[in-house]
């Protein structure tokens, strides 16, 4: 009854009444012309725009507000932003705007007005990455990665001292994660991404899921009445090559607009992998060398009708199937305690890996009123599916090379499908005293995987019922929040949101007879507040908590062998973890600034490499183990040294005090990382760029790990022919091999061991892009509703 009288009360301004409106209307020229499609917005006193168009052919504009006094915004590219206070009684013509063109020739170079690239904003930071060479010609994930505070690395993108990232689109999550997400980045170009958010502390709008806060993708909009073609096709070379094409194409005429996009890669990366476990019979060092296929195939299409000014009704299909088959070399050696070679292990595997992802998405947004009171409904459906197939055959050698015997032979079998279905509403209802905003959203989740083993040893496959596991999943949650936005003065500016979700959870093994249901609910608190002290300082204090929930493939209990004495299984037992966010910044002329954060983490989970001494074996396995804080300080500087010279700057400095709640025979390690990055854009001429970034990480210690330092050292070179129609460009990626996992430590019951990844990050990346049309495209990107489950599928 309480949720409902809740429910109850989060709508009822749904029927608030709009009060009358006046006629506001102008014209917009430059010094000799009209000028079309400048944006003209129309802000109250509390900065939120509450009006706004763009202005037509004839450089005129008309846009209906109620009466009252308010702030008139208008910009367009190339010309200095135009702003002013009017006060409206009643219907007005403000006669004709002059705006001013802001380009300045330099000699070779021509400097334009554009947007800062670093942004603060009372909730994120608004990064612009377009000035960025090596994003030239490449995607998303390239373009993430050259944004201030964000990593990328072994498929995990992170903001610094807090965790793993979710990614959104235009406000919509990505509903995968892992490699998944990157392939899918991947096949997005870097060419139409408007702007990237940083999101450390998200607002209860968004779900609860992710300690890691969020990057939000804006891509690109414009013009109505036009389309526009992007075709961008690329070459790496690593050790091997990697060959990707794809196409964009935009349509907007009137009421109708269309997107598609097809997207396809194939070529082949080299991944080395080397575990060194360390026990007192002697050393076991294992080398992993693969040689992955990345073949994939994606496409897009959208639809979007306006069946009036104030009601748009649209649609989207996105499809992803990818074909990442590898070949792996294993070899375990294991020594004596005098350190001599006593025998060693050659496994020899091939996995034939398909999987594939579908999404569907119905939604309606209807605007109430003029006061920009809108309301939005979603229809998500998503389905997952994975499915893997792997032989191998491991022999027992002496140190001489003579073959013993038969370590194990097997092959498993294993498939995975994931199904999601949800719905979800939204309003944002401006207000006298507080803008608002308010919402819900249910989801059904179901996922079905099985695991088959045949022990091949004899040579006639035998089921093995103790490798074989059959287990169901289910989740559904439900979720209301609310959110007010309150700017008090020219000063100061609050916004405190809450989010409630309530969730069941149900698994089921069928071959262990095991069921483990989990239900709770829980509250999600938000709150942000800035203070501009003056033009040149402003604060910011927020807060907000969140859940990490386990992706779905973590709960099954199956197991994956790749010795007799080494394997990995997932926990059905694994529960969520959460966390309480802080954050303290200070911006500096909008160039420098300081954030001061600390995270607290309980129900910590992760992997954990635990090493059997008396059997020799290792497993790897994923547990709730750990609880504490991490925390730091980082400055981000934005500058221009010169004309032709820009540069971006950052530096970390994170530390953590992890404690272990589970007894897994480890002792925790604590200490500090640097984390430190510099990208530098230089003009050599109206159409030539050079890019030069680096990126260091120093050694550190965190939780039940020791890791090795990091860096990375980029070249780009961009060159613009046919007035921007064509672009080459070429990039020379970590030239010195340094970016990858290295001498990731830890030890548990005594036993240490040591791991290291190599990706092939080095890489020459040649690449060129054609765009054709009219230049002007407005094709309104929606994301998907059922984003956090879609973020757990793998």
């Amino acid at each position: 009854m309480k949720k409902a009288n809740l429910l109850i009360f989060l709508l009822m301004p749904l029927f608030c009444l709009a009060q009358s409106t006046v006629k506001l209307k102008g014209k917009i020229s430059g010094k000799t012309t009209l000028l079309e499609w400048a944006g003209v917005s129309i802000l109250n006193a509390e900065g939120k725009i509450v009006g706004g168009t763009t202005s037509t052919k004839d450089g005129t504009f008309d846009i209906e507000i109620k009466k009252g006094t308010y702030k008139i915004e208008v910009s367009l590219l190339g010309f200095t932003d135009y702003k002013k206070e009017i006060t409206v009684e009643k219907d007005t013509d403000l006669g004709t705007i002059i705006l001013i063109e802001s380009a300045t020739n330099l000699g070779e170079v021509v400097i334009q007005s554009r947007k800062n690239t670093i942004e603060q904003k009372i909730d994120r930071v608004v990064y612009n990455p377009e000035n960025n060479i090596n994003t030239a010609g490449g995607d998303a994930l390239s373009a993430i990665n050259t944004a201030p505070g964000v990593v990328v690395k072994n498929n995990a993108i992170t903001i610094l001292g807090k965790g793993t990232s979710r990614v959104m689109i235009d406000g919509r999550m990505i509903e995968l994660t892992g490699e998944e997400l990157n392939v899918f980045l991947k096949s997005i170009s870097a060419s139409d991404i408007k702007n990237i958010e940083i999101i450390s502390n998200p607002s209860s709008k968004f779900e609860a899921e992710g300690d890691g806060g969020m990057i939000n993708i804006i891509m690109k909009k414009g013009a109505r009445n036009s389309w526009k073609n992007t075709t961008i096709a690329s070459y790496d070379q690593n050790k091997y090559g990697i060959y990707a094409l794809r196409n964009n194409f935009f349509y907007n005429k009137n009421k109708f607009r269309f997107s598609a996009s097809v997207n396809g890669k194939t070529g082949y990366k080299k991944i080395e992998e080397n575990l060194d476990m360390y026990f007192v019979e002697g050393p076991s060092k294992m080398n992993v060398i693969t040689k992955l296929n990345e073949e994939n195939v994606s496409g897009k299409l959208g639809l979007n009708y306006d069946f009036s000014e104030k009601t748009t009704i649209g649609f989207q299909f996105l499809k992803d199937k990818s074909n990442p088959d590898f070949d792996s070399d294993i070899r375990i050696d294991k020594y004596n305690a005098q350190n001599e070679l006593e025998s060693y292990i050659l496994n020899e595997s091939f996995l034939d890996r398909k999987s594939g992802n579908q999404t569907y998405n119905l939604h309606l947004i209807t605007k109430l009123d003029s006061l920009n009171r809108k309301l939005s409904f979603d229809v998500d459906y998503f389905n997952y599916d994975s499915k893997f197939d792997r032989d191998f055959i491991a022999n027992n050698y002496s140190s001489d090379g003579t073959f013993v015997d038969v370590n194990q032979s097997g092959r498993n079998i294993s498939n995975q499908e994931i199904d999601n279905l949800s719905f979800k509403a939204d309003m944002e209802h401006p207000l006298k005293a507080i803008n608002l905003s308010y919402g819900a959203k249910v989801s059904f989740t179901t996922s079905n995987s099985d695991v088959v083993f045949f022990n091949t040893i004899t040579g006639t496959p035998v089921l093995d019922v103790n490798q074989t596991n059959q287990f169901k999943y289910t989740e559904n949650n439900q979720a209301i929040y609310i959110s007010g936005n309150k700017k008090i003065n020219e000063k100061w500016n609050f916004q405190l949101g809450l989010r409630l979700e309530n969730t069941q959870t149900n698994g089921f093994s069928k071959t262990l007879n095991q069921e483990t249901v989990n239900n709770y609910l829980k509250l999600f608190p938000t709150f942000y507040s800035s203070y501009q002290k003056n033009e040149n300082n402003s604060f910011s204090l927020n807060y907000g908590r969140r859940i990490r929930r386990p992706s779905f493939s973590l709960l099954n209990p199956f197991r994956v062998y790749i010795s007799s004495n080494s394997y990995s299984e997932g926990n059905p037992f694994l529960k969520p973890s959460f966390s309480d966010n802080f954050e303290f910044a200070h911006t500096y002329k909008k160039i420098l600034k300081t954030s001061i954060f600390l995270n607290s983490i309980s129900d910590g989970y992760g992997v954990i490499f635990t090493a059997n001494p008396e059997t020799l074996t290792q497993i790897v396995s994923r547990e709730n183990y750990f609880k504490g804080i991490n925390y730091g300080i980082g400055e981000t500087y934005s500058a221009h040294f010169a004309d032709w010279w820009q540069s971006e700057n950052s530096l970390y400095f994170l530390s953590s005090d992890i404690k272990f709640i589970k007894d897994i025979n480890a002792t925790p390690v604590n200490g500090l990382q640097v984390d430190f990055s510099t990208n530098n854009t230089f003009s050599l001429g109206k159409a030539t760029k050079l890019q030069l970034d680096f990126n260091y990480t120093s050694p550190y210690k965190s939780g039940l790990y020791d890791t090795g330092y990091a860096s990375s050292l980029n070249i780009g070179f961009k060159q613009d022919l046919l007035n921007k129609a064509v672009q080459i460009s070429v990039l020379i990626n970590d030239i010195f091999n340094t970016s990858y996992l290295k001498n990731d430590a830890s030890i548990v019951n005594g036993v240490r061991q040591v791991y290291s990844q190599n990706e092939s990050n080095r890489f020459v990346r040649l690449s060129l892009v054609y765009n054709f049309g009219n230049k002007k495209i407005d094709v309104n990107q929606r994301g998907f509703g059922n984003e956090e489950e879609k973020n757990r599928a793998r």
